[in-house]
């Protein structure tokens, strides 16, 4: 996902509310100088990735968030895992780069995804042939 894709889901999600193109623009053309047609095209690309919906309003759509920023944030996470030729190596390198804090909301999320086993019960044996 590019930068301008970000910046608009960003602001998409902060109002929390169905937004037009023409809103969009304006609140970028704080920042940058930016055509009305590069904001359209980029709304109509995230509708058709599934980012978001939209509905005819007058002669515009309204746009919304179909999911939260976590989910948005991981799947482009997976997305550039997925597109390494060694995803091992390229978890390392960015577990490298976590801070102390990431790493263990790291161990927490683990945790949440693949409980541990209580003290007084043993790990699951892995399945395999025969079993």
């Amino acid at each position: 996902m590019g930068d301008l894709e970000d910046a608009v889901m960003t602001r998409v999600w902060q109002w929390n509310r169905p937004v037009t193109v023409r809103e969009v623009l304006e609140d970028l053309q704080r920042e940058r100088s930016i055509a009305y047609t590069t904001v359209m095209t980029v709304m109509d690309n995230l509708h058709h990735k599934g980012w978001l919906r939209r509905e005819h309003e007058g002669r515009a759509y309204r746009y919304e968030a179909v999911s939260t920023r976590a989910a948005y944030s991981a799947a482009l996470m997976h997305e550039a895992w997925a597109a390494s030729d060694n995803p091992a190596a390229a978890l390392v390198q960015f577990f490298s780069m976590m801070s102390p804090e990431q790493r263990e909301a790291l161990r927490d999320a683990s945790r949440i995804v693949q409980p541990e086993a209580p003290p007084d019960e043993p790990a699951a044996a892995p399945e395999g042939p025969g079993r």
